[in-house]
């Protein structure tokens, strides 16, 4: 077996309206519904939005909103995505920092969803 990324993975929020206006209007992550489940596309993954600890199952042993450290690659540079999410009041925490990423050093900044989750934007300098 050889693992080569991942598909989707789930995102437990105590408010799903600000949870979808957040990764909708803030990071222009595409959302749908389907059945009463929520879910948000960017590229080509997926993430789940659950609004209560396992509300389907199997889920993981202690799902619990604000729980969560991500790291997004986004494209562009990072000082002018930084401008952008002024203009739109995102809940940043951090000014442009280096990081070291999967794929080598990164430009990445900090910002907070609703629920508390720590979001990173990794930004490379060349294009993998």
């Amino acid at each position: 077996m050889n693992v080569k990324g991942f598909d989707h993975f789930v995102l437990t929020t105590s408010n799903l309206e600000k949870c979808l206006s957040f990764y909708g209007e803030i990071l222009g992550f595409r959302t749908e519904q389907h059945d009463g489940r929520y879910a948000l596309y960017f590229g080509e993954q997926k993430i789940n939005i659950h609004t209560k600890p396992a509300e389907f199952l199997p889920a993981a042993s202690f799902p619990l909103a604000g729980s969560l450290d991500l790291c997004f690659i986004a494209e562009g540079d990072a000082e002018t995505a930084y401008r952008e999410l002024r203009e739109k009041n995102a809940p940043l925490v951090s000014d442009v920092v280096i990081r070291h990423g999967a794929l080598g050093t990164m430009k990445s900044l900090y910002l907070r969803d609703p629920d508390g989750n720590l979001i990173e934007l990794g930004f490379y300098e060349s294009e993998r």
